[in-house]
């Protein structure tokens, strides 16, 4: 399956949160926490569309002055998402600088922030740089499932967690994956062309899999004959589940969280997930609402990840992110035997 997606963290473990997904055949991408941005070029940060925030601890929203910083001068609007009093926090930091400036700018900045509460309930509004970055357009809004973002064929979902405040954990999802075998299309005499994006668009909207569709290469004209969508799926096209990215950081290992976490990452094809502590130090991680990395990697396996990724390691352990890996590992791919053998 060719990936549509390429996720990457922002940091190397020791270092802030952040995970970078780059949409491969669009100029898109979805970042998630905003600690130090200094790795990534502003062409990269230029291509942001949507921000998703856990938790505003500096190490998780520090960076988000340099998004602005980039961000002013250039007709650009980005979504972000966190949780209770988020709104308000980007406000007071759009506050504390003098925008004197700003409205000789012939461009246009706007950020909508989205702040998600327990009860499933939210509020949204916008800060425009036209309006010297004004709170506005503020409305109320239920979010089911905790779908946070839904359009054509992505969303991104959301849970609470506890880590000492609401924290957040993330699924960013593609409902389907599309391929055409180019192979098959060689075998059958079929051209490559925009018919092949639009039967795509036709797949992922739904359409009856008798509709027609006329296989023609750009600038030919339409062929007389057409193909099924029912015909393309048999001989051409691969239908599958898309692909999922799960990013779980600063929890704590309680029963609740468990099951929300085991449920969010169910069979995602990556789990981002923080392994703060060797579990020699599972009483300090409890102290710290964090988890050790023989925890994360049992939240893996119970979720049924295919690759499990670590970060957010503890500068305590400085010299031990093999000891941390390897935990992670062992625990990830333990049966549930060995696991309580090990106790």
């Amino acid at each position: 399956m060719t990936p549509h997606f390429l996720p990457a963290l922002v940091n190397p473990p020791f270092g802030d949160p952040g995970l970078y997904v780059d949409f491969l055949f669009a100029r898109r991408a979805v970042l998630f926490d905003l600690g130090d941005l200094a790795p990534l070029p502003t062409r990269k940060l230029l291509r942001v569309s949507d921000i998703c925030i856990s938790h505003t601890h500096i190490d998780h929203f520090i960076g988000f002055d340099l998004v602005l910083r980039i961000m002013l001068g250039r007709d650009k609007e980005v979504r972000l998402y966190g949780p209770s009093g988020i709104l308000r926090q980007v406000e007071h930091r759009l506050a504390s600088y003098s925008w004197n400036l700003i409205q000789s700018y012939p461009t246009e900045f706007v950020l909508t922030v989205t702040e998600l509460h327990p009860d499933g309930s939210a509020q949204r509004a916008s800060f425009s740089s036209r309006r010297i970055f004004e709170r506005e357009n503020q409305q109320e809004l239920m979010l089911p499932e905790g779908v946070v973002l839904d359009e054509g064929n992505l969303r991104i979902r959301a849970t609470f967690l506890e880590h000492s405040i609401p924290c957040l954990a993330y699924a960013f999802e593609e409902k389907l994956h599309v391929n055409f075998m180019k192979n098959r299309l060689a075998e059958l005499g079929l051209p490559v062309g925009p018919w092949l994006s639009e039967v795509k668009r036709a797949v992922l909207r739904g359409e009856p899999d008798d509709t027609l569709v006329y296989p023609a290469a750009a600038g030919e004209e339409r062929p007389a004959s057409g193909w099924t969508i029912a015909k393309l799926k048999e001989k051409v096209l691969q239908v599958v589940p898309g692909e999922k990215i799960a990013y779980v950081t600063d929890t704590a290992f309680t029963n609740e969280n468990r099951r929300r976490i085991v449920e969010l990452a169910r069979d995602a094809d990556y789990l981002f997930i923080e392994a703060v502590f060797l579990h020699v130090d599972s009483e300090r991680a409890r102290d710290r609402a964090h988890l050790t990395a023989r925890q994360a990697g049992e939240l893996a396996r119970e979720a049924g990840v295919a690759r499990v990724l670590p970060f957010h390691f503890s500068p305590r352990h400085l010299g031990a992110e093999a000891e941390l890996r390897r935990e992670v590992n062992l625990a990830f791919a333990a049966s549930p035997l060995q696991e309580e053998e090990s106790g």
